[in-house]
């Protein structure tokens, strides 16, 4: 199975087709920044499971009761989904690491920094899609089976 992760698309809705168009993902995980940009894809794709936290740039975008984080099961796999401003990743990714660990979830997904990151360290996945929105967009795609996750690609 497959999970596409998308974050700061800044209404690149054109570039989330894309993704989706050509991953072909069995749950598309939308983590803010433009909160209502995952609503519409859900709306396009109502076939798809969609997971969505509203980010900073969604005060005045998004429905005020939005969990601005999730722990959930996807696909099998525990998941900690964050739009990373409210553990500061721009100045570090100690806290991100230590609330995902607490909560026994197999990755961390966050974004706010448009910059990606996808790797493995000690038995947890750390994982920032980039930005849908900027420098011609990214993406990650996490590979899971039988409860584990297997792989995760950047793709832009």
């Amino acid at each position: 199975m497959k999970i596409l992760v998308l974050s700061d698309s800044h209404s690149a809705l054109s570039f989330m087709r894309r993704c989706i168009d050509k991953v072909e993902p069995d749950a598309v995980i939308h983590l803010g920044d433009y909160y209502d940009d995952g609503e519409v894809m859900a709306e396009e794709y109502p076939g798809l499971r969609f997971y969505r936290v509203p980010g900073n740039c969604d005060r005045y975008r998004g429905p005020v009761w939005a969990a601005e984080t999730l722990v959930e099961k996807v696909c099998g796999v525990k998941l900690f989904m964050t739009h990373g401003h409210l553990h500061q990743v721009k100045s570090g990714l100690g806290a991100l690491i230590r609330d995902a660990r607490i909560t026994g979830s197999q990755a961390v997904l966050f974004g706010h920094t448009h910059e990606p990151l996808c790797r493995y360290e000690d038995g947890l996945w750390i994982v920032n899609p980039g930005s849908a929105g900027y420098n011609g967009g990214s993406a990650a795609v996490l590979e899971v089976a039988d409860g584990k996750i297997l792989d995760c690609q950047l793709i832009r």
